[in-house]
């Protein structure tokens, strides 16, 4: 895999079972990159731990006076340092590649795992978490994969010299082959200390990324009730918790480098002071001394590798754990049917849901009818316009997950499929319920870009942009960006990231033109109009009840102008239908409904029902009165 083919047609699925496991899953996707590294690392450390023999063989014919061996020994430093040139260059960049393509699969991993999860990820794990896995993570296990082949060429440079070594000169070579493992080893135990203190220093700047995400996205309230400042120094004091972290873990990491570089010189003292001892006693020549020395001097070049590939493991590992934690998440239906599948037999690591529905979605056709939900009760007759009234906003978000197919909790698990007609969406591939059922969030989110780029969503063709921006009332939104534009043209003005240049309301509205414009069999709205005026407002539910003419639509909302739009008004209590009708109707009959929507009071709810008795009773007495009479 090259740079240049990237992204991967199918990234493949994972093995996040845990933080090894996947490292070296990414490893075995990556072995023709490593081999190709592998090659080129053996090519360039080779030639290094060549250069001493011929330095060796070069003093010797110096001392014989020995020309031809001497020019034999000049041509053969020329060629190893070509070698080195050349196998360095490609080292280099079959090590890159393998750090882009590492991270680059991984990435795309994580963005399919989000497109899968959709909200429900955001539920089950914060949204600065998600981020710096998305990017600080992301390098450091690549960074893991590329060094992995130049620390396996290293090794094997340092076992072929250590052998060499005991072949060239055995009363020296011995002292090497003892000490080169001594000082591989050396750091083993201070390594778990320092992989505790990275992984601190990491979970420190998690938290510190995901105060400032939350910080920033919700700025403009902060501002609004004045509460920067709190929210600066907490994160000035997560700040410092990190630089501590990172300090504490950089110390250990230098004692680390200290014993790297303190061990190989013990080593050569002691090589050179036997020599010297050999030298004088004749058992060693001048030229063997300074190859085995210089062979000592080279080998502190592949010995740093064995710290970085120790540092790079130290730093992966709770990356790799923190990703797999992410790509291990499943919608409820699949883990229920993964489950299903461990008992028959079918491997962890095969073939996932995701894979099966891909497969699967040429075959699969957008079902049609009514939307039902088995949990609740709840019927969204086919071609109607269906409120949704529910007490507990958390419960109304859950509902529109369900409704879409991808429940947003595991608590959903075990609890029947939503059907739309005589399908249940759980049974459709991912894309296809999408396509049929299609659900907008309470706060949806506007990628930057221009209007015409926001608009240029999958649709069924039968609604233009322009029908669909005119339902949602965005019209004064296109005022103000086509005096922001350059041509006057609104559909070419860019917007910024989540629209953070307009205001709520009509960031609202561009975001229910979006929906619009797909057209879905069934569209699910979750307070669609919560950030607009009252007058705008029921505009805006005018012009959905017009142009969904036909077409199935939920709106959970507990607002009276959208509520007195619907065909069919359904109000949950605890999770199940308490009563359907008209929403004039469900007022005056439903007290809870009515608590919920005109958002009476419990004294005020408790005086309304006193009344309403009072009423009865009076009309009962006046009724036993005039029986009395007659």
């Amino acid at each position: 895999m090259q740079i240049r083919d990237l992204p991967y047609p199918d990234p493949g699925v994972p093995d996040a079972r845990s933080g090894p496991r996947f490292l070296l899953w990414l490893g075995r996707n990556q072995l023709g990159g490593q081999l190709k590294s592998l090659a080129w690392g053996l090519l360039h450390f080779g030639s290094i731990a060549g250069l001493p023999y011929m330095v060796g063989i070069a003093v010797e014919a110096v001392l014989d006076g020995s020309g031809g061996r001497l020019a034999l020994s000049g041509a053969l430093i020329l060629l190893l340092g070509i070698a080195i040139a050349l196998g360095d260059t490609m080292l280099h960049r079959t090590a890159v590649t393998n750090w882009i393509t590492a991270a680059a699969r991984v990435q795309q991993l994580l963005a399919h795992k989000t497109a899968a999860l959709g909200s429900a990820l955001t539920r089950r794990v914060a949204a600065g978490e998600v981020v710096a896995v998305s990017t600080g993570d992301v390098e450091k296990i690549g960074w893991f994969v590329e060094a992995l082949s130049r620390f396996a060429a290293a090794a094997l440079t340092v076992v072929l010299v250590c052998v060499g070594l005991l072949v060239y000169q055995p009363s020296l070579g011995i002292i090497v082959a003892i000490g080169i493992p001594v000082l591989a080893l050396a750091v083993l135990p201070l390594l778990p200390r320092a992989t505790r203190r990275a992984d601190h220093q990491r979970e420190k700047a998690g938290r510190a990324t995901e105060l400032a995400s939350d910080t920033v996205a919700g700025l403009r309230v902060l501002r609004g009730i004045g509460g920067e400042e709190l929210f600066l120094d907490r994160y000035r004091d997560a700040s410092q918790e990190v630089r501590t972290a990172a300090v504490r873990s950089a110390r250990m990491w230098a004692v680390i480098s200290a014993i790297q570089v303190l061990m190989p010189g013990l080593l050569l003292i002691a090589v050179v002071w036997q020599g010297v001892h050999l030298a004088r006693e004749g058992r060693v020549t001048v030229g063997e001394l300074v190859t085995v020395y210089s062979a000592i001097m080279i080998l502190n070049y592949p010995l740093r590798h064995f710290e970085e590939i120790a540092m790079a493991y130290s730093f992966s590992r709770p990356s790799a754990k923190r990703a797999a934690r992410v790509l291990s998440l499943q919608r409820t239906t699949e883990a229920a049917a993964s489950r299903d599948g461990s008992e028959h037999g079918s491997s962890p690591v095969g073939e996932s849901l995701p894979e099966k529905a891909r497969s699967q979605a040429g075959d699969a056709r957008t079902p049609t009818g009514d939307l039902y939900d088995p949990a609740t009760g709840l019927l969204a007759p086919a071609g109607r316009l269906t409120a949704v009234v529910c007490g507990d906003p958390d419960e109304a978000g859950r509902l529109a997950e369900r409704l879409g197919g991808h429940p947003a909790f595991d608590g959903a698990a075990g609890l029947p499929s939503v059907r739309l007609g005589d399908v249940p969406l759980d049974d459709l591939p991912l894309a296809t319920a999408r396509t049929a059922v299609l659900v907008q969030d309470k706060d949806p989110v506007l990628l930057s870009g221009t209007l015409r780029q926001l608009l240029d969503v999958p649709a069924s063709g039968a609604v233009s942009p322009e029908e669909a921006l005119d339902a949602a009332q965005c019209s004064d939104v296109l005022d103000a960006l086509a005096q922001a534009s350059m041509d006057d043209d609104p559909m070419a003005a860019h917007l910024t990231e989540r629209g953070r240049s307009l205001s709520g309301g009509q960031r609202q509205r561009l975001a229910l033109a979006r929906s619009l414009v797909t057209d879905p069999e069934a569209l699910v709205l979750d307070e669609p109009t919560s950030a607009v005026d009252s007058h705008t407002e029921a505009r805006v539910a005018d012009g959905i009840r017009q142009l969904r003419g036909g077409r199935t639509t939920v709106v959970l909302t507990s607002s009276p102008l959208l509520l007195d739009r619907a065909e069919r008004v359904v109000f949950l209590a605890d999770g199940e239908v308490a009563a359907v009708g008209a929403h004039r109707e469900l007022v005056h009959t439903e007290p809870r409904y009515r608590a919920v929507v005109t958002r009476e009071t419990d004294a005020e709810r408790v005086a309304s029902d006193a009344r309403t008795d009072a009423r009865t009773d009076t009309d009962t007495l006046t009724d036993f009165d005039i029986e009395e009479t007659a």
